[in-house]
C-alpha cells in the first residue's frame, strides 16, 4: 500500500485514475475497477438524455498518438447514470463528471449544474440529509492563457472548491473537436505547474491530459498532481499502461 494517499479525507489505494468520457453512462464500473486504476470517473452527465453530435464523432491521429472527439455529451441522463451507479457492486472510489444539456442556454446553466454558489448549497443540504459530504471539483480548460488561469486560481480560492482536474480536451491544433493525447501533455503540465504557484500547497490537484507513459504520471506528479487520470493513453496502451504506471510508483 505504499503509492495509498488520502486526498480530500478520502483514502485513495493509489493516485493513478480513469478519466471521464470512457465510461460516460456508468455501465462498466465494476469491470473498469478490476483493472487497478485508484479510482474510476464516470460521466459527462447530463440531467435529461440526449443523443450528441452526429457520427462520426470520434477519430484517432495514430502518428500523433492523439483522438479528437465531438461526442457533444452524448448520455443517458441522471436518472439513468445514478441507477446504474447505485447496482455496481465496487466499493472504491467513483467520481460524476456532470455538465448541462446543449440546449439549455448558457445563462440557464446555473439550472442544470447549480454551479459554483448554488452547487455548494445544495451540496451542503444534502450533505446534511445524508451525513456525507462529496467533494466538489472544478475541470479547466488548457487554453486559458496565463491572466485567466490567475483568475481561474482566484475564483477556486474564493469559492473554496475541495480541488481542480487540469486539464481538459484543448482545441488548439485540433482538425474540429476537442483534442487529447500525447500532444496535450506539455501544455497540461504547464497549466498544472501555474496552478500549483497560484494555488499554494493545499488544494488537490488531478493532473490529466498526454499521460501516455509512467514517466508523464512521475512527471505530473512531480509537478504537484496530487492524482492523475489516464484516457487517451489508456485507449492506446490499455491495461499494460495502467500495470506500468502503477509498477512505476513503487
Amino acid at each position: 500500500e505504499q503509492s495509498a494517499r488520502t486526498v480530500m479525507g478520502i483514502r485513495f489505494p493509489n493516485p493513478v485514475g480513469l478519466s471521464a468520457g470512457l465510461d460516460k453512462n456508468g455501465e462498466y464500473i465494476d469491470a473498469l475497477s478490476r483493472l487497478g486504476f485508484g479510482f474510476i470517473e464516470i460521466g459527462t452527465v447530463t440531467p435529461r438524455p440526449q443523443p450528441g453530435n452526429p457520427r462520426p464523432r470520434l477519430f484517432r491521429l495514430r502518428e500523433s498518438r492523439a483522438l479528437v472527439n465531438r461526442m457533444g455529451f452524448n448520455d443517458r441522463g441522471a436518472d439513468y447514470v445514478a441507477a446504474r451507479v447505485a447496482a455496481a457492486t465496487y466499493p472504491g472510489i467513483r467520481g460524476i463528471s456532470i455538465g448541462k444539456n446543449a440546449d439549455t442556454p448558457l445563462e440557464r446553466a446555473v439550472d442544470d449544474y447549480l454551479v459554483c454558489e448554488p452547487l455548494q448549497e445544495e451540496r451542503e443540504r444534502l450533505a446534511a440529509i445524508h451525513g456525507k459530504r462529496v467533494p466538489l471539483l472544478v475541470k479547466i480548460s488548457p487554453d486559458l492563457d496565463e491572466a485567466a488561469l490567475r483568475a481561474m486560481a482566484a475564483a477556486i480560492r474564493g469559492h473554496a472548491l475541495d480541488g481542480v482536474i487540469a486539464t481538459n480536451t484543448t482545441t488548439q491544433g485540433s482538425p474540429g473537436g476537442g483534442l487529447s493525447g500525447a500532444p496535450l501533455r506539455e501544455r497540461a503540465l504547464e497549466c498544472l505547474r501555474q496552478l500549483r504557484q497560484e494555488l499554494g500547497t493545499d488544494v488537490p490537484l488531478i493532473g490529466v491530459g498526454g499521460l501516455m507513459s509512467a514517466a508523464d504520471v512521475h512527471a505530473r506528479l512531480e509537478a504537484g498532481a496530487t492524482l492523475v487520470q489516464l484516457y487517451t493513453g489508456f485507449v492506446y496502451g490499455g491495461p499494460p499502461l495502467l500495470d506500468e504506471c502503477l509498477q512505476g510508483l513503487h
